[in-house]
């Protein structure tokens, strides 16, 4: 039977939420209030038979690629598993990283895909290494995913290290699947996107986590544009369409994303100066992922006796550790990650596993 479930997603909408909620994923939402838009402008129908022609093309001039490469989907996690269901037939091998956000695994699972694993090392910050791919590379292997920025980690990936996954996908023909949904969150000389590195390269992405917008399930995918076009006619059996009003605020915030980035920018630098008043901060990212031992019960210790919520480790394979997310509110998260800290001296010798230095 195929895996028809998402124990994190469970978990995220019925246990996730405290006083002082450091479960979170992204930044914090963006008042509608502060978009330059006149809400008189918006429609509840309009043309978007295979995509809203100004989203596609806004999309397309951020990442500088033509708009029949872009395909609308309803944010990353939809983006990730239409991706997929395009490219993967029952049976085929993927290989994923691992540690690894578990929807990723999940939709591959679902699909029937035959799921491989290619460590990204502790001792090394959570990054790629070729070696540990081309360890579990077989002439089997159709696709490989990764997260860039990492995801629990928030560590980066440089073009160096893509390209040789890309060498190493096309070698046995599979394509690679870079789920860059964080990468905006490098504020300073901002990685452009994998696409560029190949045609192997296939790229997901949305405004939900680093522009806190996460309510208009805006996300995208990037594909050399046959396979977008297969994508798109797969897309008919899950959504058809999306909800026209929400692509049509979508377009609104193309054309101010600095000013929703600067914001969120203001809000991750301050969390992330406050974490390493305690604990060593990643270079980049909204979330950090933290050793703790036995993840799963510090967590619902800490929620239960410190009125804190952090995400256990197990659900992206690591159950030793807690992912903590930044971005919403500095003095919420200054006060729960002082919990954290007066939590986790009760459990044993703190240790960080955050990115490497670029």
């Amino acid at each position: 039977m195929r895996h028809k479930q998402s124990e994190y997603m469970h978990w995220a909408k019925t246990q996730s939420r405290a006083r002082y909620n450091l479960a979170t994923s992204g930044v914090g939402p963006f008042p509608m209030r502060d978009l330059p838009f006149d809400p008189g402008t918006l429609e509840i129908n309009g043309d978007n038979s295979y995509g809203h022609r100004r989203l596609m093309s806004a999309i397309a001039a951020k990442y500088e690629v033509d708009p029949d490469c872009v395909v609308e989907s309803g944010g990353t996690s939809m983006a990730n598993h239409l991706a997929m269901a395009a490219i993967l037939e029952p049976g085929d091998e993927v290989l994923i990283e691992h540690p690894a956000y578990g929807l990723i695994v999940d939709a591959a699972l679902y699909l029937g895909a035959d799921v491989k694993r290619f460590s990204r090392p502790e001792e090394s910050g959570f990054g790629v290494d070729p070696a540990e791919i081309r360890r579990v590379l077989t002439p089997r292997t159709r696709l490989i995913v990764l997260t860039n920025l990492h995801n629990p980690s928030s560590a980066w990936t440089p073009d160096a290290v893509l390209r040789e996954v890309g060498d190493l996908a096309r070698s046995v023909g599979a394509l690679v699947l870079v789920d860059e949904v964080y990468l905006d969150a490098v504020y300073e000389d901002t990685p452009k996107t994998s696409l560029h590195l190949g045609p192997e390269f296939v790229v997901t992405s949305s405004l939900t986590k680093v522009y806190g917008v996460s309510g208009l399930r805006c996300g995208w995918i990037l594909a050399q544009p046959e396979l977008a076009w297969r994508m798109r006619r797969l897309n008919d059996l899950f959504a058809a369409t999306r909800a026209h009003p929400a692509e049509l605020l979508s377009v609104a915030v193309f054309q101010h994303l600095d000013l929703l980035r600067e914001r969120a920018r203001r809000a991750v630098e301050a969390d992330r100066a406050t974490l390493a008043e305690f604990f060593p901060a990643p270079r980049w990212g909204t979330i950090t992922f933290q050793h703790v031992g036995r993840g799963a019960e510090f967590a619902e210790r800490l929620r239960n006796e410190y009125e804190t919520s952090v995400v256990p480790g197990h659900f992206f394979g690591m159950p030793d550790y807690v992912r903590i997310g930044m971005g919403v509110n500095n003095a919420m998260f200054a006060e729960g990650v002082r919990r954290v800290s007066e939590c986790g001296t009760k459990e044993g010798k703190w240790h960080s596993a955050n990115s490497p230095s670029r």
